[in-house]
């Protein structure tokens, strides 16, 4: 298995990109991008972050973050992203009781 280093630093600025399961178009549909967006909204306002850029595809998307100076806690933010979405999308789980939508880590 992979032993990713994420680099942590309050304040910072970040770039991601996250991916769909088996790169599967989930976000040819309006109506999940509004799920997205409403997803991203709820946890903005619970864990605030500012998002410099977003660019949602079918299979992916892409978004630059700036992080509070006193918080580096991304982690939590797109695990809450995720599961907001996931919840909404599909209620069928693997043996891991995962919601197949989304590509692990990101």
């Amino acid at each position: 298995m992979s032993n990713y280093q994420r680099l942590r630093l309050t304040g910072a600025c970040y770039f991601f990109t996250v991916v769909t399961w088996r790169r599967k178009p989930i976000f040819t549909d309006n109506n999940k991008v509004q799920l997205l967006r409403d997803a991203l909204r709820k946890v903005k306002e619970a864990q605030p972050f500012h998002i410099d850029a977003i660019v949602v595809l079918p299979d992916h998307l892409h978004c630059i973050w700036q992080m509070p100076q006193n918080d580096a806690d991304y982690s939590s933010r797109w695990r809450d992203i995720k599961k907001a979405v996931s919840r909404q999308i599909d209620t069928t789980t693997n043996a891991r009781h995962e919601r197949l939508i989304w590509q692990r880590r990101f």
